[in-house]
């Protein structure tokens, strides 16, 4: 038996086929671009994530044994709004990295009320949150609005062009703020009438609840076989951690992305304003999340401005550089930012820069600054009572061993690295296979090395959040003057 697990990111599509033992059989990438066409807007056209997934599924399912089973996983909380007879009416809007809705946010509080969000919800209104972005089209594209009947996410709109059912799962819609009632687990109809009115919200599902077998049609565009099961699936993140066994209570998967994600699994729900309390990926579980707007994001910009050098290169010149980038400090906002500060308008900050400073040394800067992130997300997890006692990392950013020592050395705390980092898609092929056996997260992904602080690199490291702490209030003011731009 084969199982094939798909995941649509913000920078690409991957999928992965994968044997019955949880060996990887084959791999395959297909690389996107983000529109943005507006000020804070970041878009994506749907169709370009079914196309993908089709060109995937066609190249992998012949690397094997006939697939058995169909797992998604994708970006969010996205907002794709579409007709009756499921055809995207926009460009899908994405998750936190699009801030069009600060409007809509502060409306929504004004009259939901901002404490009343957080008790029923589970997290506040943020630029991460679904009910504003929809909001946002009610009152800029009235005509998309009226015409608007279904909501989906990047997975369950995979799941739905497979099998045709529509449906959602419980941890995205606890995402979908204020929709959800993350207490009774349901669609809170009262919110969701004022807020997406017209839109018939999908029936809820666990992740890895099956959303129904791949149609003839389904199968004729894929090459797969008609009638396997497809699951429901969920928000990309959840699946890698779920891809690395990180989901026991006390667990941090920390992934490393074009955007930094950390999920803690927490005994009760914890609500904390800084952070997102969720529902979690398998049933009875609970999280405390963070995210950061950036991380990958940065060193791929970086990369492409000093014209396009490998990864390993920069990664070489910035392990000479040296802790504290021989003297530069960075603020990681340059998408704004999510946890814990929730600004939208902060920006990235470079300090101490001179002629002097190499590339290796801004690369090595922006590895510290999104260490320096993290540090501060898992601070105000703790601070609010989350029990972090083992740290699994997964993602393209574990390679290379730079990175992994960086965030080790700035937090003090070890990581677990497991045998695959490939991420959410495994961890989607992993639900997919649950669906028709019973496998072990453990012996599919064993533990392939520990990360470990070196305690005098975490000296300098202190000192030098303190110093990252104090920069960014120091810059407020002025970065968000910017942002406004001319008035």
């Amino acid at each position: 038996m084969t199982y094939l697990g798909v995941d649509v990111g913000t920078s690409g599509t991957k999928g992965v086929l994968v044997g019955e033992d949880g060996t990887v059989l084959a791999t395959a990438v297909r690389p996107h671009a983000v529109e943005r066409p507006g000020p804070g807007h970041v878009e994506m056209d749907a169709r370009i994530w079914w196309e993908e997934f089709v060109s995937i599924a066609r190249e992998l399912a012949g690397a094997g044994d006939p697939v058995t089973a169909v797992g998604v996983s994708g970006m969010g909380p996205c907002v794709l709004l579409a007709d009756e007879a499921d055809t995207p009416l926009r460009p899908a809007i994405l998750y936190g990295v699009d801030t069009r809705a600060t409007a809509q946010i502060a409306r929504l509080d004004a009259e939901l009320g901002r404490e009343d969000v957080l008790r029923r919800c589970g997290s506040l209104l943020s630029t991460q949150a679904v009910g504003p972005k929809i909001a946002w089209v009610a009152e800029h594209e009235p005509e998309v609005a009226a015409r608007a009947r279904r909501l989906y996410l990047p997975a369950s709109y995979l799941a739905n062009r497979l099998t045709g059912a529509y449906v959602l799962d419980h941890h995205s819609a606890s995402q979908a703020v204020p929709l959800y009632d993350s207490v009774a687990q349901e669609w809170y109809r009262p919110w969701a009438e004022r807020v997406a009115p017209g839109i018939d919200l999908p029936p809820l599902r666990w992740p890895g609840d099956v959303a129904g077998q791949v149609t003839a049609d389904a199968a004729a565009a894929t090459g797969l076989p008609a009638g396997i099961p497809v699951i429901t699936g969920t928000i990309d993140a959840w699946s890698e951690a779920l891809s690395v066994g990180a989901q026991g209570v006390g667990d941090l998967m920390l992934m490393y992305g074009s955007t930094m994600f950390l999920i803690n699994t927490v005994p009760d729900r914890l609500l904390v304003p800084e952070l997102w309390s969720t529902v979690g990926a398998l049933p009875g579980t609970r999280n405390l999340a963070g995210g950061m707007a950036t991380s990958g994001m940065i060193t791929e910009w970086l990369r492409e401005l000093f014209g396009s050098p490998d990864h390993a290169t920069l990664l070489a010149e910035a392990e000479t550089s040296g802790p504290g980038a021989r003297g530069l400090l960075m603020l990681p906002y340059f998408a704004g930012e999510r946890t814990p500060i929730a600004d939208p308008h902060a920006r990235g900050v470079i300090a101490g820069l001179t002629v002097e400073h190499t590339r290796g040394d801004l690369y090595r800067a922006a590895l510290e600054a999104t260490a320096f992130g993290v540090r501060h997300n898992v601070e105000v997890m703790r601070a609010a009572g989350g029990d972090v006692r083992r740290i699994v990392a997964v993602g393209g950013g574990t390679r290379g061993g730079v990175w992994t020592r960086v965030v080790s050395d700035v937090t003090g705390l070890e990581q677990e690295i497991r045998a695959v980092t490939i991420g959410a898609c495994y961890g989607a092929a992993f639900l997919a296979a649950s669906t028709v056996a019973d496998p072990s997260i453990d012996v599919w992904n064993p533990i392939r090395e520990r990360v470990r602080p070196d305690p005098e690199v975490q000296a300098r490291y202190d000192e030098l959040y303190t110093l990252y702490r104090s920069l960014y209030p120091a810059t407020r003011d002025i970065a968000h003057t910017l942002a406004r731009g001319p008035e």
